[in-house]
C-alpha cells in the first residue's frame, strides 16, 4: 500500500508541479549580496542581548531583504545577507542603488571572543571575502550603570 501511495504522489507531483523555465510575473531568485558596513559593539557581556546593524547596496526596486545567513562554527559567526529578487520578465525595476540597513539580535552564551565574518563578495578569482571582526567577551558584574558613592 506504501509503494502506491508513493507513486501515486509521484505521479501528482510531476503533472502539477511549476516549471522551472517560466518567465511570467511574480518570478524570483535569491541572492547573496555584499555587506558594505557593519555596526557592532566593540565588546559583549555575558548574557546579553544585542542589536547588529548590518548595511548593503540594494541595486533596485527589484530587490528586497529576505534573511541572512548565519552560520556558527564554535565562536565564529559567518553572516551573509540574502536578498529575494523579482524578475517580471519585462526590467521594469526602477531606482538608484540605495544603502539598506538590517540587524539581527544576538545573545552572547560564551565566555570567549567571537569572531564574526561579513560576506563582502568576490574577489577577481572569485575568492569570498569577509569583513572579519574579534569581539572579546567580559563579566558584566565590574560594569555598573552608575556609581554608587558613600
Amino acid at each position: 500500500m506504501k509503494k502506491y501511495a508513493f507513486f501515486i504522489f509521484i505521479f501528482i507531483s510531476t503533472f502539477t508541479s511549476c516549471s522551472l523555465d517560466s518567465t511570467g510575473p511574480g518570478d524570483f531568485y535569491l541572492e547573496v549580496i555584499p555587506i558594505d558596513s557593519v555596526e557592532i559593539p566593540e565588546y559583549f557581556v555575558y548574557g546579553e542581548s544585542y542589536e547588529i546593524f548590518i548595511t548593503y547596496t540594494k541595486l533596485n526596486s527589484c530587490y528586497y531583504f529576505n534573511d541572512f545567513i548565519y552560520e556558527i562554527d564554535n565562536n565564529q559567526r559567518t553572516i551573509a545577507v540574502v536578498n529575494t529578487v523579482y524578475d517580471n520578465g519585462s526590467n521594469t525595476c526602477e531606482g538608484e542603488p540605495e544603502g539598506v540597513t538590517v540587524h539581527f539580535d544576538f545573545l552572547v552564551n560564551g565566555n570567549n571572543t567571537y569572531v564574526f565574518k561579513f560576506y563582502q563578495g568576490e574577489d577577481d578569482n572569485g575568492e569570498d571575502q569577509y569583513y572579519v571582526i574579534e569581539v572579546p567577551v567580559i563579566d558584566g558584574r565590574g560594569i555598573s550603570d552608575g556609581a554608587v558613592k558613600n
